[in-house]
């Protein structure tokens, strides 16, 4: 029940500030400082920090489903980024800063390292809305193992990028830059760790940026009129309707699926693992279909500046590389089960 009510707290606030068709008619980005002060004020930003850190102190499952309700609306913003820099900190007991925060790395060859004397060191490429961003979660390696850190953006060195979306996804050097905070990383968070809860964010926001997708296909190919009758009265765009449908509910399924399980199990079991790997690589696909189909069935005007529809195909396309793309979690995914060895493939599969 409190999920829902997360949720529905969340679309409220989207609805209201972020409203993607007046977000697409702006010519600045005036409108993001009222809806960041209404996500804030919410405690969403911090909903997966413990309440004697000023957090929220929300379940994860209610995380996920603002990072959901973050996909509908395809938001520019970096709030999933900042609640996930959040969760991180918090495993360590570092108090989160108020304010729009990323993580790093966000791929998962990128390695940061720690010096023996407290400084970092290495780079982070393709980091979500880093030049936004007042301070970075980063998880390190050093000789004791993982070490999580809290690092103001100021201190290091950003190369403004930008990915599909037109977000910022930016290039950090951390070299000699020394923490604001640092703590050991408990057992079982790993730089690994921060990929899976990433991955599985991203697979929730693809899932629902798909979802609005169809809604806004399916209501443009009811109200265009070609031959003097709704293009949705065609046969061969029914069929693309469904494969659409298709791809939306395997998205869906994939990422709650992934979303239930690292909620409700044992840390980062191996479940986690299964189901949030399987969820970015079936998200990832389905991005890539489904976008296809929405804009074949609207034709050129899916791709003008005017029209929402690249708001959200175009982030859904970028969302399928951050945190590892779906080739790294095939690799993972495939080491997974050939680890376990073949008697055991079935009983897994089977189980899920």
């Amino acid at each position: 029940m409190t999920e829902n009510i997360v949720a529905e707290t969340a679309e409220r606030i989207f609805s209201d500030l972020a409203d993607v068709q007046s977000v697409n008619g702006t010519v600045d980005a005036q409108w993001k400082a009222p809806l960041w002060r209404a996500v804030e004020d919410a405690g969403l930003s911090l909903c997966w920090v413990a309440e004697e850190h000023h957090g929220a102190g929300a379940s994860l499952a209610e995380g996920f489903s603002v990072a959901r309700s973050a996909g509908r609306f395809a938001l520019a913003v970096p709030l999933v980024e900042t609640m996930l820099a959040g969760w991180l900190l918090d495993q360590g007991g570092i108090a989160s800063p108020a304010g729009m925060m990323t993580v790093a790395p966000a791929r998962p060859r990128d390695r940061v390292a720690m010096a023996a004397d407290g400084t970092l060191s290495g780079r982070a490429r393709g980091i979500p809305f880093a030049t936004d961003a007042s301070h970075i979660a980063v998880i390190a390696q050093g000789a004791g193992g993982a070490t999580i850190a809290l690092v103001a953006a100021s201190a290091c060195r950003i190369e403004p990028g930008e990915g599909l979306g037109g977000d910022a996804a930016d290039s950090i050097s951390f070299d000699g830059v020394r923490p604001m905070a640092a703590a050991a990383a408990p057992a079982g968070v790993t730089p690994s760790t921060l990929m899976l809860m990433g991955a599985t964010l991203r697979s929730l926001q693809i899932a629902g940026a798909l979802e609005t997708m169809l809604d806004i296909t399916v209501r443009y190919a009811n109200e265009r009129i070609a031959f003097e009758k709704p293009i949705a009265k065609f046969q061969a765009v029914q069929h693309n309707l469904a494969r659409l449908a298709g791809e939306v509910a395997a998205s869906t399924t994939a990422a709650g699926s992934a979303a239930d399980a690292i909620a409700n199990g044992a840390s980062f079991d191996d479940a986690g693992f299964f189901e949030a790997a399987a969820a970015k690589i079936r998200c990832g696909e389905a991005a890539a279909t489904a976008s296809a189909i929405a804009h074949q069935v609207h034709g050129a005007i899916g791709f003008s500046v005017e029209h929402v529809l690249h708001r959200y195909s175009l982030r859904a396309l970028g969302w399928r590389d951050d945190f590892g793309p779906e080739s790294h979690w095939a690799v993972e995914l495939g080491r997974f089960v050939a680890a376990r060895g073949a008697d055991e493939l079935w009983p897994l599969v089977a189980s899920r």
